[in-house]
């Protein structure tokens, strides 16, 4: 497990890209046969890459956690960017299609992931936040999400959002979840831009064009930064930033957010005109 800690609202100010690159951004996230964790400082969220291929893998805990095993204190929810897979937990299977949702209550022991070919490996997207309380390991798949459209393409940003992991749908402590989806010709996530000081944000890029490319905005509103993200790279945004961008192509985002409250509409809006 390697361990990221993301700057503060003063320090990214001076930042060269590579240092940006460093505090904020995961490249290397889904490899072959391998899980990858990354633990961070932002509300100490843990994120994952899983992609197994003829053997199962197992989620399992590690010493910055101090835990026995992965969701001893955490909750977690996946999301498959991938071929068709599966997940045991605690001996109950749950099969795994594209873009389909799981939500892992605390307290799970035997976690493992699966895919249903090498070839097409399942690509399992995981964030994790910590839990205070126990609600029960639910699947959701796409006709399950909540959908929300929004945004215009007059203004490039007409998008579709699917939430999973919310109040009303996918029970959860602190964790929410879903991803957004960008119609064609449309190129802007997240805009207008804003912030919420109360929780904090990953995302997590994915269907880009062939090597296409989003630039993600961080930084307060009026002292921004720019960082370009490439295919199932994710982003790390504290709670002081803003995170939108804009892309080369209509593309996908996976996002999920942990803190002090789980409404999806918590959010301070920037004001455009002190936006830098």
């Amino acid at each position: 497990m390697r361990t990221i800690e993301a700057s503060d609202r003063l320090s990214y100010r001076r930042m060269t890209t590579d240092e940006l690159r460093k505090n904020f951004v995961v490249e290397e996230l889904f490899q072959p046969g391998k899980l990858e964790l990354i633990y961070t400082n932002v509300d100490r969220a843990v994120i994952g890459g899983i992609v197994p291929l003829s053997e199962p893998l197992e989620l399992k805990g590690g010493r910055e956690m101090a835990c026995t095993y992965f969701c001893e204190r955490r909750e977690a929810g996946i999301i498959n960017l991938g071929g068709p897979g599966a997940i045991v937990v605690d001996g109950t299977t749950y099969e795994m299609a594209p873009r389909e949702c799981l939500y892992i209550r605390r307290g799970s022991r035997g976690i493992l992931f699966s895919s249903a070919s090498p070839e097409q490996p399942a690509q399992f997207y995981l964030v994790s936040y910590p839990a205070h309380a126990d609600y029960p390991t639910t699947k959701a798949g796409l006709k399950d999400a909540n959908r929300l459209e929004l945004g215009t393409t007059a203004e490039a940003n007409r998008r579709t959002i699917y939430q999973y992991i919310r109040p009303g749908f996918v029970k959860s402590c602190q964790l929410v979840m879903g991803f957004t989806e960008l119609h064609e010709g449309c190129v802007w996530n997240s805009f207008p831009p804003h912030t919420h000081n109360r929780r904090t944000e990953v995302y997590c890029y994915f269907a880009l064009p062939p090597n296409g490319t989003v630039m993600h905005f961080l930084g307060e509103p009026d002292e921004t930064r720019h960082v370009a993200l490439r295919e199932k790279q994710a982003v790390l945004s504290p709670a002081w930033s803003v995170h939108c961008g804009a892309g080369t192509g209509n593309y996908a985002f996976v996002w999920a957010m942990g803190g002090e409250n789980q409404e999806f509409d918590d959010m301070d809006k920037c004001d455009l005109a002190n936006f830098r």
